[in-house]
């Protein structure tokens, strides 16, 4: 594999001549390869010397000539499409290449002084650096820098001195001394400092101090201390206005709803109160209660900080506006009161938009859809989104197996959605987001040509709301859909029931009537967002019932043939649970491992033997076991190309209960474009058996069932979306062919995926 590596690499040498770009440089001229720093200290132990010398050598410049796979390719690229025109294909290459970085540009008298100043910065007071060239050869046409830092000793904090005055300011500056960062023992450090005047300055802005800001914080340090220790001492600037050291309290609060920038008034005098805030416009276009969930400062109140920034953020959510503007004012020269307003740009209150999507399945069907939506902003004068969408999409599949049966679906959604909770209950949300009701309604129409036509209804009532920046919950009070078979075709009822075989479960079950109505809970657990994390962690869990007590006090009975109706049809009951964790670790700043691991289980009871179709679980596919074509696989030991006709379609195998696990390692190749290595495990299996499907059905050794495979893929980040292409490779089946092995990593039996977005 190594010399192969090397034939690569020495082959795109000669293509690309890129390896020999020193060719081009002047007679004198020499390449700066880049920069090097070299600790010397006899107490730093080696992985100490190793991160200092890193962190050091990010502060250098210039930054040498970008590299790909040890070549200059941009370096190349520039040369070789060296022109004077300002146009054409020519000029546009060279923007993209680059020019040479010589070793004449490096200053190094300047990055010494840089890096000595910045190990002072971090206790190392007596730092000395000093710079030099090196080269290989003379007759060398590359070069890079050495410097050598001499740290000395580190200086350590022996102690911290807050503030001891009477002021209101001394002693609210004192008050915040039990959460500070400045650590006795720790070694100096500027930016910590720095980092201790903002925590001081926000910790203030909590209580009242509207106009105090860092700069009015001085941190006076004694280095003079015996052992290489300093005192530090915090106090307030002598030149501190009087106003930044006052607490304020909120006066008046006004809301403009409908502002824009020829309003040059501010028309108090028309000024509408409603409990702790005025409302101020010319027309109505709200109703004074809209702003009760987003005004959370109240008159009377010490000003804080964070209720005057989760405020900002409610209005900027609330929907109908696209700009806020708030202002503070003092009440008059001698007071510490403030007058608050806010100044609200609205949308455009509707809005027609039109969206055209594609797709590319794993089933190799190619999918388009298109939405037209309506959309009014403030419905009712509340704040209330209203959304009406028409969509159509069909799945196409040219050739292989389900050629000719496409699937096309047409139907209408209706949202409205409440900045606010309505109803009977009222959980506790963060007082930076807003908690939302919603009512959903729709109709569609599935069409799978050649086969069969289904009619769904949909209806939802619920509430979403963030408990704190990471967990968020949805609760859906009413949860109702119908499922409803419109037509069949001959050639769909022949493949359930073949004149000379059994009936097809599988393909029946895709046909029953479907009748759902009970609540769902839905619950998130967060901090993927926190880029700076080594680790992060994501959960989410649900919990969806259908009529349980419905089917309790009726006695409802499917298997033992007292099944019970509601409103005409027989309905589903059943709970069903599922859970996602999912968890990322760095290796580096620029890869990841990713894990996931999904657990779902449905347990139909009383009116039904199993789950209704909607509800089941499939597994396969691009976001799923990228080794194995969608919903193709499973339940259980079960071949679903034995024992089962399917006419000339393969049926979407589905089950009760779904175990599955990932890991995969994503490590960034250059640019745009990172790689990926991964594994997949799992299957879906019924909850009780079926004699036409042997296999099945769930059992102590489910790990048996296990279908594996393994692959790599590439992603290109976009930034507005991420490309991604996977090919897995099937390494262990969960059913027994004959003349097979189980255990096979056979490229000829690949599936390459194309998707939108990460697998998880």
């Amino acid at each position: 594999m190594t010399k192969h590596l090397k034939y690569i690499l020495l082959s795109s040498c000669v293509l690309l001549s890129a390896c020999s770009t020193t060719k081009f440089l002047a007679p004198g001229q020499k390449l700066y390869t880049g920069g090097e720093v070299v600790i010397k200290d006899s107490v730093l132990k080696k992985s100490e010397k190793k991160a200092l010398s890193e962190e050091l050598g990010a502060l250098l410049r210039p930054v040498p000539n970008s590299t790909i796979l040890g070549l200059r390719f941009k370096l190349w690229l520039y040369f070789k499409t060296k022109t004077n025109k300002t146009k054409g294909l020519a000029h546009w290459l060279n923007k993209k290449g680059e020019p040479p970085v010589l070793i004449s540009s490096v200053n190094l008298d300047q990055n010494s002084k840089i890096l000595q100043n910045r190990l002072q910065n971090e206790s190392y007071f007596q730092a000395q650096v000093s710079g030099d060239t090196v080269s290989k050869k003379p007759t060398s046409k590359v070069a890079k820098a050495v410097y050598t830092a001499v740290t000395g000793p580190g200086y350590k904090i022996r102690k911290v001195v807050f503030p001891q005055g009477n002021r209101t300011i001394d002693t609210a500056v004192a008050g915040t001394s039990a959460k500070t960062l400045l650590k006795v023992g720790d070694k100096y450090n500027l930016d910590v400092i720095k980092t201790e005047r903002l925590r001081i300055d926000a910790k203030l802005k909590e209580e009242g101090f509207y106009y105090f800001s860092p700069e009015n914080l001085i941190m006076h340090v004694d280095s003079t201390i015996a052992g290489h220790q300093v005192d530090i001492f915090v106090a307030v600037k002598n030149e501190t206005p009087g106003r930044a050291q006052n607490i304020y309290t909120i006066n008046n609060i006004y809301v403009y709803p409908s502002y824009s920038l020829r309003d040059t008034s501010l028309m108090k005098d028309k000024a509408v109160f409603y409990k702790w805030y005025n409302i101020v416009e010319r027309r109505n276009t709200v109703h004074t209660y809209t702003f009760a969930n987003t005004v959370l400062m109240r008159p009377g109140q010490v000003y804080n900080r964070t209720a005057h920034n989760n405020s900002l953020n409610r209005f900027i959510n609330l929907g109908p506006y696209k700009f806020v503007k708030n202002r503070f004012e003092d009440v008059s020269a001698d007071s510490s009161k403030l007058d608050v307003y806010y100044f609200l740009t609205q949308y455009k209150k509707k809005s027609l938009s039109l969206d055209v999507l594609g797709r590319t399945t794993s089933a190799n069907y190619t999918g388009t859809q298109v939405n037209l939506n309506w959309l009014n902003r403030n419905a009712f004068k509340g704040a209330e989104a209203l959304k009406i969408t028409l969509f159509g999409s069909t799945d196409v599949q040219a050739g292989g197996q389900n050629a000719g049966y496409n699937v096309y679906q047409a139907g209408i959604q209706t949202t409205l959605s409440w900045p606010r909770f309505i109803g009977p209950i009222y959980p506790k949300a963060a007082d930076a987001y807003i908690p939302h009701t919603n009512l959903s309604l729709g109709y569609s129409i599935v069409n799978r040509q050649k086969l069969y036509n289904l009619n769904s209804y949909n209806l939802s009532f619920g509430y979403q709301w963030r408990e704190t920046e990471h967990r968020s919950h949805e609760l859906n009070l009413i949860n109702f859909q119908f499922v409803n078979p419109l037509s069949v075709s001959d050639e769909y009822k022949a493949s359930i029931n073949p004149a000379n075989g059994p009936v097809n479960p599988a393909l029946k079950h895709v046909i029953d009537k479907q009748f759902i109505l009970g609540p769902s809970y839905s619950y998130t657990f967060t901090n993927t967002n926190e880029d700076y994390r080594t680790n992060t962690f994501y959960y989410n869990g649900k919990v969806t019932l259908s009529n349980n007590i419905y089917g309790l006090v009726t006695g409802a009975d499917s298997a033992g043939g007292k099944p019970k109706k509601l409103f005409g049809a027989i309905f589903n009951q059943f709970v069903k649970f599922e859970n996602e964790i999912r968890y990322f670790h760095k290796t580096a700043p620029n890869s990841t491992i990713a894990t996931r691991f999904i657990v779902g289980v449905g347990l139909p009871y009383g009116n039904s033997t199993q789950l209704p179709y909607s509800q089941q679980f499939f597994i396969g596919g691009p976001n799923s076991l990228r080794g194995f074509r969608a919903r193709a696989i499973g339940p259980g030991s079960f071949d679903p190309q034995t024992g089962l006709g399917t006419g000339g379609f393969l049926a979407d195998e589905s089950g009760d209960i779904k175990i599955e696990a990932n890991i995969e390692y994503r490590p960034k190749l250059f640019s745009i474009v990172r790689g990926a290595l991964f594994v997949d495990a799992g299957n879906i299996w019924l909850l009780h058996s079926n004699s036409l499907q042997p296999g099945a059905v769930f059992s102590n050794k489910f790990y048996n069932d296990f279908a594996v495979d393994a692959g790599f893929g590439l992603r290109f980040d976009l930034t507005v979306l991420v490309l991604r292409t996977d090919l897995g490779i099937p390494i262990r089946t969960p059913y027994v062919r004959a003349n097979e092995p189980r255990w096979d990593f056979n490229f000829n039996r690949s599936v390459f995926n194309l998707a939108i977005g990460y697998p998880f």
